[in-house]
Formats: C-alpha cells, structure tokens, sequence
C-alpha cells in the first residue's frame, strides 16, 4: 500500500509562451510528485504554476506560500523548480510569463528579490532546481533571442545558499552551454534525468527514498550523457549534514519502478549474492564519494570552460568506473 510523503512540499513552475517545452517538463516533475506510486507528495501541498499563471505574482505568492507551509510543519522537506529564461545584464533575472523587456523591475524576478524570499523559508531541507538556459524543439538555446549574457544561476542565491545549512541548488546547465531537448521525447535531457531520479533510478540504499545527493548525482551523470557531453549540470551544496529524503521513489515500496518513457531502467540486483552485492556495494560508495569530492570542486567554477582539465578527467574516470560496476549488478 502507499503511502504519503507527508512533509514534502513542491513549488513547480513551466513559464510556456516561447518556450512550450517548459510546461511539459514542469508537468512531468508535479505528476510524478503527485503520483501516490511513486514521489507520493499530497496533492493539495503540490503548486503547478504554468503558462499564462506564472505570471511574476504567482510566482511570488507560490515562495510565500512555501514560508507558510514551512513556519507551520518545522520537518517540511521543500522543492522549487523553476523552468524558463533566465538573464544576466548585469543584475539576474527570472524571467516569468508576461515579463516586458524594457521593465524587468516590475514584471520579473531579479535574484536579490529571488534569494529574499528563500530567505523567509525555514526548512532545512531545501531544493531549488533552476532550468534558465534548455531547448525547445530542435535544440535551440533557451535564451535565444533575449539580450543579455545566459546565466542560470543568480549569484545572490549562491550567496544565500550559503548562509544556511541543509539547502541544495541544480542548475540545468553552465552559462556558455545550452539545455538539449529532442525531437520525439517527452522532456527535455535534464528533466528526464532529474524524473528518473525522483523514480529511484539513482538509488544506492534501496530504502524506498530518493535522497537528495542521488538525486544529484544521478542528473549530473546522466545529462552529459545525453547531450554527448555537451550539457553539464551545476550542483551547489550547503552544509549538507545527511542526505536527506527528498521523496519517495515508489510510494514507500524499496524496489523502483521503471518509467515507460524512459530508455534506461533502473539497477535489479535481487539476482546478486549477497556477499558480493556488498563488496560491490562498498566499491560503489567509494566512488561515488570521490566523485562528490570532484563534484564540489567543479561548482567552484560557473564557466565550464574555466575547470580545470585534469578535474574534468578525474570525473570522467570515476564516472565511467561507476557506469561499469552498475552494469554488472544489474547483469
């Protein structure tokens, strides 16, 4: 039977207009949240802010509304995911549905107003997912079209990321890259990435729980992998003291459930001895650490181009390790 992710509280918005992939892919993240078979949130603790209703008041009245849930429930566990434009000239913009170029101030989000109001939400288990910079259709950039330099992720809420414990920022990509979607396929490569990951498809405990740094990990492995390399996700971390849970992965059940849509499936190992499934089990978090260990040191650095080679090498190694290791525990 499922059960509910009681404390879990969600803020989804798809800006449209321009960008019809945008309300697609909030959709699939506030359906699969919603889903009692899988991510398991309450529905009436579920905001999908799309279109024409993610306008820049919607979107403000939503984050009040998460200071709300989270000053009333002290265990709330809270994820913003916000897809749409985003701009950088020189102040960084949110750009909603109906913004008007010539009067950001009034019609969009800058980041100081953006980081202000995560300010006032107290949880200490805080996700913010920003994809400001995918494509549409043929894989256009995001931003296409809209002056300014692409920056998806507002500095101020870098900076109010870190004066708080327990908070996470993804970012879909770095500023000289572009978001990849393709032609035939539901979602965008970083949103596909990120519902498998809700799905358990990252799981390494098979407890029933989509724990934030899976989460993470398994998006920041899994885009450059669709997008031939060519899309790397951004993850900044804050004091993070436990991976925490982020959802259910299948309603409370310990086995995760494949995704009709999606090419992969997740990792069986009921198949495996169990001495073995330890030793491999222990070789797989010694990778995964060192590649968190990368993972930190590369969010130092906003433009890709700027990382350091041998970092970019060192990743590419662990990674391909831990892809060979799950192949053969799912052999």
């Amino acid at each position: 039977m499922s059960l509910s992710f009681k404390h879990g509280y969600a803020v989804v918005i798809g800006i449209g207009a321009d960008l019809p992939t945008t309300i697609d892919d909030a959709q699939g993240i506030a359906s699969l949240l919603q889903d009692p078979a899988r991510c398991a949130y309450s529905p009436n603790q579920v905001q999908l802010l799309t279109g024409e209703n993610a306008r820049r008041n919607d979107i403000l009245k939503a984050l009040d509304w998460l200071a709300e849930q989270t000053q009333a429930d002290p265990e709330a566990t809270v994820l913003f995911y916000f897809s749409g434009h985003g701009r950088q000239t020189p102040t960084h913009y949110l750009l909603p549905f109906g913004y008007v170029q010539n009067d950001l101030l009034n019609t969009a989000i800058s980041g100081a107003e953006f980081s202000s109001h995560l300010r006032v939400i107290r949880a200490q288990k805080l996700v913010v997912v920003l994809d400001c910079c995918y494509a549409g259709g043929q894989a256009d950039a995001k931003g296409e079209g809209v002056p300014g330099v692409k920056s998806p992720l507002p500095q101020e809420v870098v900076a109010e990321l870190e004066r708080s414990s327990g908070r996470v920022i993804l970012a879909s990509s770095r500023k000289d890259e572009v978001s990849w979607a393709f032609p035939g396929q539901p979602y965008s490569a970083f949103t596909a990435t990120l519902l498998e990951a809700l799905a358990g498809y990252g799981a390494f405990e098979r407890d029933g729980y989509a724990r934030v740094l899976d989460v993470m990990m398994w998006v920041g492995r899994k885009v450059p992998e669709l997008s031939s390399d060519r899309q790397h996700p951004i993850v900044k971390i804050s004091n993070l003291e436990d991976n925490f849970a982020l959802a259910y992965y299948a309603g409370g059940e310990k086995s995760p459930q494949k995704l009709d849509w999606a090419t992969s499936a997740p990792i069986v190992t009921s198949g495996i001895e169990a001495t073995q499934l330890a030793a491999w089990q222990r070789m797989l978090a010694n990778y995964r650490e060192s590649l968190l260990l990368i993972e930190e040191r590369m969010s130092e650095y906003i433009d890709f181009t700027a990382i350091p080679l041998q970092l970019i090498k060192n990743r590419r190694q662990i990674e391909t390790k831990i892809a060979a290791l799950e192949r053969r525990m799912a052999a």
